[in-house]
């Protein structure tokens, strides 16, 4: 993802979407998320950056602004046909190049409601892409291509070599691309959210010391998915967002406790 800061977002933008969405989200997942400024070694970033890309299980990729460095490093991890997950927000156009797959698009205002429902909806793509397996990552496996592997000689294959050459164009042929679109010809994508009514046994949003005291076997009302039980509480990889496994009517979901609204079921 873009790690400094970006024309057209305020300061420190990317550094929130980070902390407040893609974090929380690895979280729920079962994931340790790594981001490149995470990595405190003296060795040669770029190489550091390109070792994770090829080694880590599942790879998220930050879509805005169309970061050349960002499409760089989606590129290399296509090459080798490994799961990535692909989010952007709302006022990004979608890349042709990979227009075909499926991304999560969040509001780039990171409004709390907006932030709650991004989350929940990453947590679940990054799941069901890791677990299927026959899912396609990339134009590799699209066109039956043998994917690229790394040899003890570190020789970069001819099919690796031919996309990132590619890649390294990709900038302005997107540029020319979205050129010849029409702001009418783009058709927006948002993430629609299903407003439970409120029961008349549901009151007010729970505070951050019933958060902190729910137990197993309380029940909940969730703006989304309705009343729920507790089933289990966990405080994932040492963070201090508390985050609770709920079944509701719908089924399992597993939230962070202090980013998701709650209310208290009398």
């Amino acid at each position: 993802m873009p790690i400094s800061d970006t024309e057209g977002y305020q300061t420190g933008h990317f550094g929130r979407v980070y902390e407040h969405i893609i974090k929380p989200a690895c979280d729920i997942a079962g994931f340790q998320p790594v981001r490149a400024d995470d990595i405190m070694i003296t060795n040669f970033i770029a190489l550091d950056i390109i070792k994770n890309i090829i080694e880590c299980e599942m790879a998220i990729c930050d879509l805005n602004s169309r970061n050349p460095n960002v499409l760089y490093e989606l590129g290399i991890r296509q090459a080798f046909n490994l799961p990535v997950t692909l989010i952007k927000d709302q006022k990004t156009n979608r890349i042709f190049d990979i227009q075909g797959f499926r991304d999560v698009e969040y509001d780039e205002s990171l409004r709390i409601d907006s932030v709650e429902e991004a989350i929940e909806t990453l947590a679940e793509i990054i799941k069901n892409t890791y677990e299927n397996t026959n899912e396609i990552n990339s134009l590799i496996s699209l066109l039956s291509i043998e994917p690229a592997k790394v040899t003890d000689k570190k020789v970069i294959s001819t099919d690796t070599e031919l996309i990132i050459n590619t890649i390294q164009g990709l900038d302005k042929r997107i540029a020319e691309i979205e050129n010849k679109i029409t702001p009418t010809s783009r058709v927006p994508v948002s993430m629609p959210i299903e407003i439970q009514p409120i029961p008349d046994n549901v009151g007010d949003y729970l505070t951050k010391q019933e958060i902190e005291e729910l137990k197993v076997g309380n029940r909940v009302f969730h703006v989304r998915f309705g009343i729920g039980e507790v089933l289990e509480i966990s405080n994932p990889t040492n963070s201090t967002n508390l985050a609770a496994s709920i079944i509701f009517e719908s089924g399992k979901r597993r939230l962070l406790l202090k980013l998701t609204r709650l209310r208290k079921v009398i």
